[in-house]
C-alpha cells in the first residue's frame, strides 16, 4: 500500500515540476503515471467487483480526461470535461452501491454544497460571455451539477455506518479536494488568471484522487 502511495506522489510531484519548467516531455510521463499507479493499486488490491468496478471506470475516464487536457488545455477542454464528467458519474454510482439512505446530515451537506457551490458557479457563468465562451454555459452547469452530487455522495459516507471511518475521511476530503481543483481551474480559465493557477489545480487534483482511492481501498480490504 505504502509503494503505491509513495509513486502516486512522486509522479504527481513530477507533473507539478513539469509545469512549474514546461517540461512538456516530463508531463507526458508524469500526469498519467499518477492515475495509472492508482488503477494498478485499486486492481490489485481489492480487484474490480462491485461497486469497486465504477471506481476502476473512474480512475480510467479520468486517465483519458488527464490525456486530452494535457495535449491541449484550450482545443480539447470539452472534450476533457466530457471525461471527467462521466468519471464523477462512475463514481457516483460507486459510492450510492447499495443505494444508501438520506438523512438529516445529508440534508444539511446538500444545502451546504449546493448553496456555496451556486456562488461560485454564478461568478463564473457571469464571466463567459466577456471571454468568448458562451457556448459553455451549459456544460458548466451539467458538469457542477455533476461533481456536486459526487461530493455529496462522498460526504454522506460520514454519516453510513456501513463505512469505515477512517475511508469515509479519506473520501470526503479526496472529493471536497477535487472539486477546489476544479473551481481554481475554472476561475483561472474563465475569470481571471491565478499566479501558479495551473500547479494548485493539478496539485489539488492528484491530492484528490490520491485520498479518493486509498479510502476507498481501505473501505473494501
Amino acid at each position: 500500500m505504502l509503494l503505491f502511495i509513495i509513486a502516486a506522489l512522486i509522479f504527481a510531484a513530477l507533473e507539478a515540476l513539469a509545469l512549474q519548467k514546461n517540461w512538456f516531455k516530463l508531463e507526458i510521463i508524469a500526469k498519467p503515471g499518477v492515475m495509472t499507479v492508482l488503477f494498478l493499486w485499486l486492481f490489485t488490491s481489492v480487484g474490480m467487483d462491485g461497486a469497486l468496478l465504477w471506481f476502476g471506470l473512474g480512475i480510467l475516464l479520468s486517465l483519458a480526461g488527464d490525456v486530452l487536457l494535457m495535449i491541449s488545455l484550450d482545443r480539447l477542454f470539452l472534450a476533457g470535461l466530457v471525461a471527467f464528467l462521466l468519471a464523477h458519474i462512475a463514481y457516483v454510482i460507486g459510492f450510492n452501491i447499495p443505494v444508501p439512505q438520506m438523512n438529516f446530515f445529508g440534508i444539511v451537506f446538500a444545502i451546504m454544497i449546493g448553496l456555496g457551490g451556486a456562488r461560485i458557479i454564478r461568478r463564473i457563468l457571469d464571466h463567459l460571455p466577456a471571454t468568448g465562451q458562451g457556448r459553455m454555459r451549459i456544460p458548466i452547469i451539467i458538469y457542477s451539477t455533476v461533481i456536486s452530487v459526487m461530493l455529496l455522495s462522498a460526504m454522506m459516507k460520514l454519516t453510513d455506518i456501513s463505512w469505515n471511518a477512517s475511508a469515509a475521511l479519506l473520501v470526503s476530503i479526496g472529493a471536497i479536494l477535487f472539486y477546489i481543483s476544479d473551481i481554481i481551474l475554472a476561475w483561472h480559465k474563465f475569470v481571471a488568471p491565478i499566479q501558479h493557477g495551473r500547479i494548485y489545480n493539478i496539485a489539488a487534483y492528484h491530492l484528490a484522487q490520491i485520498a479518493l482511492i486509498a479510502g476507498v481501498i481501505v473501505q473494501f480490504s
